[in-house]
């Protein structure tokens, strides 16, 4: 747009506005650098649909209360509060997806197949009171009655709830062992056993880390909660974790242990009575994975035991048994899309196999930045690809 200036001067000598239009000029420049740095900054690129954004506040989400067509759907959260924190969309207590350390001021971009229905959103601290997300019907989703019927499926999805069952069984009678050795007040046993423990449920996280109440319960991350460390709500395997590996102390530790080993017999009752699809399946499996490329495995998730490596292993064998149990009948339906998720599967499973030392692992904390920054980036090629078969599937 072209500026139009209002008693223009005779041509024939120097204005006396001229130097209030260059600095003018300068000012309008600065502005749009500006303004063109912001929207750099802030803006998704997203070449399907909107993006939704969220600003996380202290105590709530801005919008409080969303709307959205089924399908794929992108967000966008900001952290606009002082704490780092995590976000979730929650049908009841399923986890539907999530993102991890967001940290304050950052923001943090995600995208979820969802179903029609009403769901709810966390704001924050775990203790804030949560938003509302409504997901009404669209094109996409009608046109997901036209994937493969369920029933193909039947075999496959038996054999994996029957794996989830006998991982959940492991872990009821570790967590068992785990609450004995510290009522003996046995402290070195009681490191092995917590170990053992958080094997089974490593392998099972797909399914189990999208009971929200539970998994608030069991496995609860420090900086999530308003006191830390401190909070009466920081239980669970870290509040374990903690006290074994960083105070070395069992003082106080045995409620903690009896309240774990409720838990997880819980989730076992949960577990037997859960039914999946494979869409479910592939978007757990594609959670996951996104999780560790995006938190778990550049910041570390055991801050005490530093036994991240052990423990990514077992949630990556969980992963590929479910897609290995789905494979026979992917292979018939989607076999490019398949080998991919295999390929890249294998160069995340290479990547930490290529840091075991003759003893195993080492700890966590002897793992640079570079190792970690590559081990992420297989994690999420891997998750990328998985993504690219759920589309084929889609929820069901």
């Amino acid at each position: 747009m072209r500026a139009t200036f209002r008693n223009a001067p005779a041509p024939g000598g120097p204005s006396r506005l001229m130097p209030l239009a260059v600095v003018g000029s300068a000012l309008l420049a600065v502005a749009s650098g500006v303004l063109f740095y912001y929207a750099s900054r802030t803006a998704i690129r997203s070449p399907a649909g909107p993006v939704y954004r969220v600003t996380v506040r202290e105590k709530s989400c801005d919008p409080n209360s969303l709307v959205a067509p089924a399908g794929r759907v992108a967000f966008e959260i900001y952290n606009a509060s002082n704490r780092t924190l995590e976000w979730e969309i929650l049908d009841g207590v399923m986890v539907v997806e999530e993102r991890e350390n967001i940290a304050p001021g950052f923001r943090s971009a995600l995208t979820a197949r969802l179903r029609p229905g009403r769901y709810e959103i966390t704001c924050g601290l775990l203790s804030n009171p949560r938003g509302s997300l409504v997901v009404e019907a669209s094109a996409e989703s009608e046109a997901e009655r036209q994937k493969p019927p369920l029933k193909a499926f039947i075999g496959p999805l038996a054999e994996y709830r029957v794996y989830l069952v006998q991982q959940s069984s492991t872990l009821i009678k570790e967590a068992a062992r785990l609450a004995a050795a510290i009522r003996a007040g046995d402290i070195d046993e009681a490191r092995l056993r917590y170990v053992a423990t958080r094997l089974p449920y490593r392998r099972m996280d797909i399914v189990a880390g999208r009971f929200s109440d539970l998994k608030n319960r069991i496995d609860p991350v420090a900086d999530y909660l308003e006191k830390r460390e401190d909070d009466p709500a920081f239980s669970g395997f870290h509040r374990i974790e903690r006290a074994l590996f960083a105070k070395r102390s069992l003082d106080g530790l045995q409620p903690v242990a009896d309240a774990l080993a409720a838990d997880v017999a819980a989730l076992g009752a949960r577990i037997r009575a859960l039914r999946l699809s494979p869409g479910d399946i592939c978007s757990s499996v594609e959670r996951q994975a996104r999780l560790f490329a995006e938190s778990q495995i550049v910041k570390g998730e055991s801050p005490y035991a530093r036994n991240e490596l052990v423990e990514f292993e077992a949630s990556l064998q969980g992963m590929g048994k479910a897609l290995d149990l789905l494979s026979p009948v992917l292979q018939g339906l989607a076999a490019p899309a398949l080998a991919l998720v295999q390929e890249r599967r294998s160069v995340a499973a290479s990547g930490l196999e290529s840091l075991k030392r003759a003893g195993g692992y080492p700890a966590y904390d002897e793992v640079g930045s570079p190792t970690r920054d590559k081990l992420a980036g297989d994690f999420r090629a891997f998750a990328e690809a998985v993504a690219k078969l759920g589309v084929l599937l889609g929820p069901e």
